[in-house]
């Protein structure tokens, strides 16, 4: 679609730039947390990426749409958004001990009355974090995890904004105001 107006640029460029730089933030976070700051992520860390991915991709093809069609794309990624703010949410209680955690990973099966070969063939394929156990970047009192639902929060908040103005951009422009 060629967008003959500098309104509709700007109306699906807000949105849909919003989600790719979003996401993209989160993955160069996680990247400096992982590289630079060496904090090994749990498995709900690894849940938690998978809506970012998602979201980078409705970005894109939002940019590509009119304003008629990006908008339906800025409410999958409303949706994309909300189970990340619920996964972000998930991981905070099982960092408070609010309820377990549902990934299996994150629970330690104990071998007894094994050998040693038993004990390491239960071992798994790369090292584990517990989801219980919190990461407190740069010594505030607030953990990675809690930062990265109140993110997700935030963008959550951002995107619903954005989203009405483009509902709003193209019911005006089908009424010719």
């Amino acid at each position: 679609m060629l967008f003959t107006d500098k309104r509709q640029i700007r109306a699906v460029w807000r949105i849909g730039g919003l989600y790719i730089l979003a996401a993209l933030l989160v993955f160069l976070i996680v990247f400096v947390a992982e590289t630079f700051l060496h904090m090994v992520p749990c498995e709900l860390c690894l849940w938690e990426r998978g809506p970012w991915r998602v979201l980078l991709g409705i970005g894109v093809l939002a940019l590509v749409l009119s304003p008629r069609y990006a908008r339906w794309a800025a409410v999958a990624g409303l949706v994309c958004l909300l189970v990340s703010v619920g996964l972000g949410v998930l991981h905070v209680g099982v960092e408070q001990g609010w309820w377990p955690s549902p990934a299996a990973e994150c629970h330690v099966a104990l071998v007894e009355g094994h050998n040693f070969s038993d004990w390491m063939a239960h071992l798994p394929a790369r090292p584990t974090k517990p989801c219980d156990l919190p990461d407190y970047p740069f010594g505030l009192p607030v953990s990675m995890t809690t930062l990265s639902a109140l993110y997700a929060v935030l963008v959550f908040c951002l995107a619903v904004w954005e989203t009405l103005r483009l509902f709003r951009f193209v019911r005006n422009n089908r009424l010719g105001v």
